[in-house]
C-alpha cells in the first residue's frame, strides 16, 4: 500500500489530525490548506483518493471536486462542517462519500480504505474468460 491521497482543509488541525492518521495507515499525503495550491497538486501528481473540505479560501471544495471530474475518476470524499440536507445532496452529486464535523479520524481510514478498496477493483483490466 502506497497509495497517494490528497487532504485539502482550511482548518490546520484538523488536517494535520487527517494526514497523521493516514500516514499511520501506510499512506502518503499531499496535505493543502487552500484550493488553488490543491489544485496545482492534483494537475501534477497522481493521486488516488481525494479528502476535500467545501469551505474553502479561493476556491471551495465543490469547485475542486468539478475539476478533479473533468479529468480524473478517483474517489472524492468530501469533510465539512455542512451538515443541511441540500449541502449533504450536491456533495453526494459529485463526490463519493461525504463526511460531517466533527467526525472520528478513524472513520475517515475506514471510509478511505473502502473506497480505494472499491475504485482499485474496478481499475484493475477485467480478465476474459475463456469458456
Amino acid at each position: 500500500m502506497n497509495e497517494k491521497i490528497l487532504v485539502v482543509d482550511d482548518e490546520k488541525e484538523l488536517a494535520d489530525l487527517v494526514e497523521v492518521y493516514l500516514k499511520n495507515d501506510g499512506y502518503t499525503v499531499y496535505k493543502f490548506y487552500n484550493g488553488t495550491d490543491a489544485l496545482r497538486c492534483i494537475e501534477s501528481t497522481h493521486l488516488d483518493l481525494a479528502i476535500l473540505d467545501i469551505m474553502l479560501p479561493y476556491i471551495d471544495g465543490f469547485q475542486i471536486c468539478q475539476k478533479i471530474r473533468e479529468k480524473f475518476y478517483f474517489p472524492v470524499i468530501m469533510l465539512t462542517a455542512k451538515v443541511e440536507d441540500g449541502d449533504k445532496i450536491m456533495g453526494l452529486s459529485v463526490a463519493n462519500d461525504y463526511i460531517t464535523k466533527p467526525f472520528n479520524p478513524l472513520e475517515v481510514v475506514a471510509r478511505v480504505k473502502a473506497q480505494l478498496r472499491q475504485y482499485m477493483r474496478y481499475r484493475q483490466p477485467q480478465i476474459k474468460r475463456l469458456d
